[in-house]
């Protein structure tokens, strides 16, 4: 009871004391409100945010070549009556892939005589030039789909440019292999 009197009494000498209280308590319970009201605003936009990051990661899927999201169809491997005719065929795809991102091809190597040759792989290197925000779509293009292609190297260089000049396209070196069956 001691506390209460102590209360009344100090509440006594300041004739707006308890107003003033009340309006602190009020001012306190607004800014709590308001606070929580931001969050709910900063939260509805991460979802809106994740939900449009998801529809661009489906519509990617279904740009697939068929339009498959389930699975690439197709053989695995890379067929050809001969391996020149595979190393053909893997250049191709390879050189499709670039120009579909809007690169340029520098030059291109089959390598048709090397080590994992035996064991029916092909590898084809490409020296190409691509926009910084076509490197990933690059890679996508490669790897996804039938046959399956493997990257085996990439080197990125950054464009040069002057002071002042607006981005250019950088310098890629890739190479890419695949297996190969004959076709019978």
């Amino acid at each position: 009871m001691n506390a209460w009197k102590f209360i009344e009494r100090h509440l006594a000498r300041i004739p707006f004391g308890s107003a003033i209280g009340y309006a602190a308590i009020v001012l306190v319970f607004v800014a709590v409100t308001l606070s929580s009201i931001m969050d709910i605003f900063d939260r509805r936009g991460a979802v809106a945010d994740a939900a449009d990051t998801l529809a661009r990661l489906e519509g990617r899927l279904k740009a697939v070549p068929g339009g498959d999201t389930t699975g690439a169809t197709g053989s695995p491997l890379l067929e050809g009556p001969t391996v020149t005719v595979a190393g053909a065929e893997l250049l191709q795809r390879v050189a499709g892939a670039i120009m579909k991102v809007g690169g340029n091809i520098v030059s291109s190597q089959v390598d048709l005589q090397g080590p994992q040759v035996k064991d029916g792989f092909i590898n084809v290197t490409a020296n190409c030039e691509v926009a910084q925000p076509a490197l990933q779509d690059l890679l996508y293009n490669i790897e996804a789909g039938m046959p399956f292609l493997f990257v085996d190297q990439l080197v990125v260089q950054a464009p040069a440019l002057a002071p002042g000049m607006p981005g250019g396209k950088m310098r890629v070196l890739i190479s890419v292999s695949a297996q190969w069956q004959a076709t019978k």
